[in-house]
């Protein structure tokens, strides 16, 4: 099953399974002068949460304060699949889903590793995402365009956007 089936038989399912295979994408502020930035996320689908770590000393942590109002939009390197997640973002002091979260990779960015105390966790609670999955065969690609190049009534179908809400957030 190509990615614009899997995507119509199960939108929320679809957009978590690829946010687990492409695990950056650039998040950023709505409303903010700040460009939005790229970002390792870590996605709990059952909660429908995301979580990001970074430091305390960054501008991003900085305008964060009590919640705001957030924007993370991920694709996949084949452009097969873009998602664009709105929602709230504010710092969390849960420090088990930290120790869930922490890896080698993250102590990486961190002189003191885990116990560096500009350690920051953000907590994303997605309102709604907006999704696209195109298909992801070229040849494919090729005959739909030929078609509606030749039969005025044939519209393509290069793929499916659709909005995903969210409960709660």
């Amino acid at each position: 099953m190509n990615t614009m089936e899997k995507l119509r038989a199960d939108a929320r399912g679809t957009l978590f399974d690829k946010l687990e295979e492409q695990r950056v994408g650039m998040l950023g502020l709505v409303g903010s002068d700040q460009h939005m930035q790229p970002m390792t996320h870590y996605t709990d689908a059952a909660s429908a949460e995301v979580w990001f770590i970074t430091s305390s000393d960054t501008d991003l942590v900085r305008a964060v304060g009590l919640g705001v109002r957030a924007h993370h939009c991920v694709m996949t390197p084949d452009g097969e699949f873009y998602a664009c997640l709105s929602g709230t973002l504010e710092q969390s002091e849960d420090s088990q889903k930290l120790d869930e979260l922490w890896s080698p990779v993250v102590s990486a960015w961190f002189e003191e590793g885990r116990d560096d105390p500009k350690v920051t966790l953000l907590r994303f609670a997605p309102q709604e995402a907006a999704v696209w999955a195109s298909t992801d065969s070229a040849m494919v690609f090729g005959l739909e365009v030929a078609r509606a190049n030749l039969q005025s009534d044939h519209k393509p179908d290069l793929g499916e956007h659709m909005i995903i809400r969210f409960d709660g957030g």
